[in-house]
């Protein structure tokens, strides 16, 4: 993800799910978790279908700016 996209994107599509067919679907909203030191090696760490966060390779994902109050709402609901 490029730098501007990081700091703003609380939420990432999954656009593949190879080898993690348990754990993330295609065309799926995941919650993106900051990780400096993931992504210094690539990674992305996201909430997956587990409920937990995991680093999964970053280039699975686009960053989705979504609506301030989407976003809100979408957050809230992930941390209830």
């Amino acid at each position: 993800m490029k730098r501007a996209e990081k700091q703003s994107a609380h939420f990432v599509v999954c656009l593949n799910n190879e080898g993690y067919k348990a754990s993330l679907e295609v065309g799926k909203l995941y919650r993106f978790i900051p990780d400096k030191e993931a992504e210094a090696d690539g990674l992305l760490r996201v909430v997956d279908e587990s409920g937990e966060d995991y680093a999964f390779d970053a280039d699975r994902f686009h960053p989705v700016n979504l609506p301030a109050t989407v976003e809100k709402e979408l957050l809230a609901a992930s941390h209830a």
